[in-house]
């Protein structure tokens, strides 16, 4: 070993070891700043989470039961699936528990052989893997069809994507251990992340690729003879990598896409593949994600390779309307919150997912509050001790979240309402330490 080695072997020791102390850190404060967590260790990492639309209250019972979509990432050591995981979470009125000490977690119910931590509540939080399906290599990204849930896509490392009707999957993989999706997307070179159905024409899918390009399938040109499909439309705008790609929620034949080579590219569907209707280089590093606000059809935003969260304004490019920063590390993921106009979470390398109000922007800040983060930070939840390489709001619980991270964890959290300021309640200077 020589002397680099060495130092690089020092870092990681000295990384972990500063990872494992600010978990400590949370662990011991995260009464007082959620609501609801449940922490799962996954038998192999999942690179992908999704909430499903649907939610099931059993009659007579203390809790709702929610559904994630997820992956797994074995690199090659064992066979990969495709997973649908049932969410078990305390029913304590619409918006889910409240900040009260019956539905506060309690971080001493840790069960070490599940990996979960449980609430007060009579039930106990708790996420069940409920149906696995064969797959080819890693899933990069999974997402299901919003029309129809039960149609999924998945990123493969091949190039190809999938597309999985679940229904005709059981709910125990064969033990061939083939993978078998009911239709093939064909067109691209390499493998990708980015994967976007269409909000607003069932069938229409974009995916991002390594190659360079963004390909466009319409899967209601699959006939049954035939399992392949090839795009409608491939998009050759970019120079490098293609990271990410979105359809818009209010424009049918606008998409964007942002890659390596720093540019965001807006798309019309309508006009040419090779010539973008919008190019801006958006940031100073990598662009890797991108979300187009489900509510304003002017606003999305970028996160990038630069540690920061840039927010655009689609009639004007040529300069952005603000950016966010308070990560130390490349953005990996953003998302809008679906009942809150202006709220949006952000993954990063720096194992953090911060949640970020967008109303609050300019606020004035007393010189303690400014120390830590801008006014439109209004949190930041530290309990990763990995990279969270994906996340998702849920659809039903207000402030839910759930994110997926490189060491085999997925959490599903709730900030308390306390803390994120939407109550009369405060939290003491006493409480957190």
């Amino acid at each position: 070993m020589d002397a680099s080695d060495l130092i690089e072997d020092e870092a990681a020791i000295a990384q972990q070891k500063l990872s494992n102390e600010e978990y400590k850190i949370w662990k011991k404060n995260s009464p007082f700043l959620y609501d609801l967590v449940v922490t799962h260790a996954l038998e192999w990492p999942s690179l992908t989470c999704q909430w499903f639309p649907d939610k099931e209250s059993p009659a007579g019972q203390s809790y709702t039961q929610h559904r994630l979509l997820l992956g797994t990432h074995t690199s090659g050591q064992d066979q990969n699936y495709l997973q649908i995981a049932q969410v078990q979470l305390p029913n304590t009125g619409a918006d889910g528990p409240s900040n009260s000490a019956e539905s506060r977690l309690d971080l001493k119910q840790y069960d070490e052989d599940k990996g979960e931590i449980g609430s007060y509540s009579a039930t106990t939080a708790r996420l069940t893997v409920v149906q696995k399906i064969n797959h080819d290599g890693e899933i990069n990204r999974a997402r299901y069809c919003p029309q129809n849930p039960d149609l999924i896509a998945t990123r493969t490392v091949t190039g190809k994507t999938y597309v999985f009707d679940r229904t005709k999957h059981s709910n125990t993989p064969s033990a061939d251990g083939v993978c078998r999706p009911d239709i093939i997307l064909e067109g691209q070179e390499a493998e990708g992340y980015g994967l976007s159905w269409s909000p607003l024409k069932q069938g229409h899918i974009l995916a991002a690729s390594e190659d360079t390009t963004v390909c466009h399938w319409d899967i209601n040109n699959y006939t049954k003879g035939n399992n392949t499909l090839q795009p409608t439309a491939t998009y050759t705008g970019h120079t490098s990598i293609v990271e990410d790609v979105a359809w818009h929620h209010h424009h049918e034949s606008l998409f964007g896409s942002v890659g390596d080579d720093r540019q965001l590219l807006l798309w019309d569907t309508r006009e040419s593949p090779s010539a973008p209707k919008y190019r801006v280089e958006a940031h100073t590093g990598e662009v890797n994600t991108l979300a187009f606000s489900p509510e304003n059809e002017n606003i999305l935003v970028t996160g990038s390779s630069d540690k920061t969260v840039a927010v655009w304004d689609v009639r004007n490019l040529k300069v952005k309307l603000h950016s966010l920063e308070s990560h130390t590390d490349e953005i990996l993921s953003v998302c809008w919150s679906p009942h809150h106009p202006t709220v949006l979470a952000s993954a990063s390398a720096d194992r953090r997912v911060n949640v970020w109000d967008l109303s609050k922007i300019g606020m004035e800040q007393t010189p303690e509050d400014a120390e830590d983060g801008p006014p439109e930070l209004i949190f930041v939840h530290g309990g990763h001790t990995s990279r969270p390489t994906d996340l998702g709001w849920s659809p039903h619980m207000e402030w839910a979240l759930t994110s997926a991270a490189e060491d085999n964890i997925v959490m599903v959290w709730r900030p308390s309402k306390a803390v994120i300021d939407t109550g009369n309640e405060e939290v003491s200077a006493e409480d957190l330490e």
